[in-house]
């Protein structure tokens, strides 16, 4: 077997042949806002620590992705404890080559305390947490991704000291200093859904995401363009969870890497434009027997006296997981909708689910069962269709396991009935509780002292993850927008709606 057929079989005793040609690698962990922070390191350096892990500063959990530390400090770094060095452990199955950089070699990481134990705050490590529950009783768990987001022409960059204009995402952030975010151009005009055209205006830019992502192993199964000016969305190839978590993670570096190379700069805000759909990031789990890879939530015979005709084709198994769904989904919405503008995106009448509420089939409910006759019996799975494009999909299949075990533990049962095809979503009808309408009301349900939250994931990682919310929310009530100015006012000095908007494509649109 060549070294790089399989990844998942490399040794630490590989890499001097694997890494032979290259001088350099490239490594990375995730934080707790999804992005992947890291760096290059010489190969002599590399082989040193690939065994033993090395040192990486805690501040990326100190601190927001624009590098503004928490007001509130909280405990993995903080001032007085020096904003400490945790440990970076290497995960050699994440090996992959950066495409787009010259082939340099690229390992993800996960991100421990100083001695070895599993850091309460790192998504990698988090999910990793729920797996071993799941695995402990004899079960995996597969799952898939779609992503959505807009796309915007980059502007030129004027620079004196050279004879060429530069047009990448870095000129758009430049732009947006002194310019209204609607002042940025759509990579395409007009609601063109599904087209078969609209990609072939840009087809160096649409065919080299598909094949880079090829290159990145976070391949691609379906692309296309959705309802929206320059709006697209990926379908990644459904896998192992763990490994599907690091796909959507590295897909989102491989399009804005990309595409800024392309004088296009891809946007994955929840809500970028007003009056239209915002960015979903809907995600597909399953549980399967990981011997014979039986999906778990097929039910051998159908049910002819389901309490519901939804359930008809859905294990006993599966609904005590849907139950979990069901009822912990309003304690862990800041996970899935984690941003002030996720928010924008979840109202009613835009293709967003806002209540707790399920079907067979049913794209307007939070949770949609697919199961036969639809779709064959391997392909038995709920999609949660709550999450934005924002969200960080560590975070968020770690919530849909822990929810989903929690509810098979208890053997749960379903609480509602399932939304009808044709009913209102929020109407009269449909019996589900309204999600949270702001970051601000979902965080105080995340952290209060009876949640869901903190019986699934423990309280060190709920207290963390509600300290950096409560962060983004105390940044919005500081702000005062368009909204609080008297239309007759001339202030000396303001922060407008557009620039408040600005930050939030901002931290889209930035690569690391």
């Amino acid at each position: 077997m060549a070294i790089t057929e399989d990844p998942s079989e490399l040794t630490h005793d590989d890499l001097p042949e694997l890494l032979k040609n290259d001088t350099s690698v490239k490594v990375g962990g995730t934080d707790i806002d999804g992005m992947i922070r890291g760096k290059l390191m010489s190969k002599k350096k590399f082989l040193s620590i690939a065994q033993s892990g090395f040192g990486f500063c805690s501040v990326i959990f100190g601190w927001d992705m624009h590098d503004q530390t928490y007001f509130k400090e909280l405990k993995i770094s903080n001032a007085a404890n020096g904003y400490r060095d945790i440990l970076a452990e290497v995960d050699l199955s994440s090996f992959r080559r950066i495409p787009w950089e010259k082939d340099v070699p690229f390992f993800l990481c996960s991100f421990r305390e100083p001695e070895g134990q599993s850091l309460s705050a790192c998504p990698r490590s988090l999910l990793e947490r729920q797996c071993e529950k799941i695995e402990a009783k004899g079960m995996g768990a597969l799952a898939g991704a779609e992503y959505e987001f807009f796309t915007f022409r980059a502007p030129q960059a004027h620079h004196a000291s050279t004879a060429n204009d530069e047009r990448n995402s870095s000129a758009t952030a430049t732009f947006l200093k002194t310019n209204p975010v609607n002042d940025l151009p759509h990579l395409e005009e007009g609601m063109f859904g599904y087209s078969l055209t609209r990609p072939a205006h840009n087809p160096d830019w649409y065919y080299g995401i598909y094949d880079t992502c090829i290159k990145f192993r976070c391949n691609i199964e379906g692309w296309h363009t959705e309802s929206g000016p320059g709006v697209y969305e990926a379908a990644l190839e459904y896998g192992e969870i763990k490994q599907m978590a690091d796909r959507a993670a590295l897909f989102k570096l491989a399009v804005k890497n990309t595409s800024s190379k392309y004088g296009i700069t891809p946007c994955f805000m929840a809500k970028p434009r007003q009056g239209l759909p915002g960015n979903s990031g809907h995600v597909h789990v399953s549980l399967v027997d990981p011997k014979t890879q039986k999906n778990l939530f097929a039910r051998e015979t159908p049910d002819e006296n389901a309490a519901y005709p939804d359930l008809k084709h859905l294990s006993d198994l599966g609904r005590h997981f849907l139950a979990g769904l069901l009822d912990g989904l309003p304690d862990v919405m800041p996970i899935v909708a984690p941003t002030i503008n996720s928010y924008k995106r979840l109202v009613e009448n835009f293709w967003a689910p806002v209540t707790v509420s399920w079907g067979l089939e049913h794209r307007a409910a939070s949770i949609r069962l697919i199961a036969p006759p639809t779709a064959p019996p391997k392909g038995t799975r709920f999609e949660i269709r709550v999450a934005g494009a924002d969200a960080n999909a560590y975070l968020v299949y770690a919530a849909i396991l822990a929810l989903g075990f929690r509810g098979i533990e208890k053997k749960m049962e379903i609480p509602i009935p399932p939304l009808g095809k044709g009913q209102d979503v929020g109407g009269k009808a449909d019996k589900g509780a309204r999600l949270a309408k702001s970051l601000k009301e979902a965080t105080e349900r995340f952290a209060r002292p009876e949640s869901v939250a903190r019986e699934v994931f423990g309280d060190e990682f709920v207290d963390h993850f509600a300290g950096t919310r409560e962060h983004e929310v105390r940044l919005w009530d500081e702000a005062v927008t368009d909204w609080y100015v008297p239309p007759n006012a001339v202030p000396l000095c303001r922060v407008t709606l557009a620039d408040l908007i600005d930050r939030e494509v901002k931290r889209y649109i930035e690569t690391v």
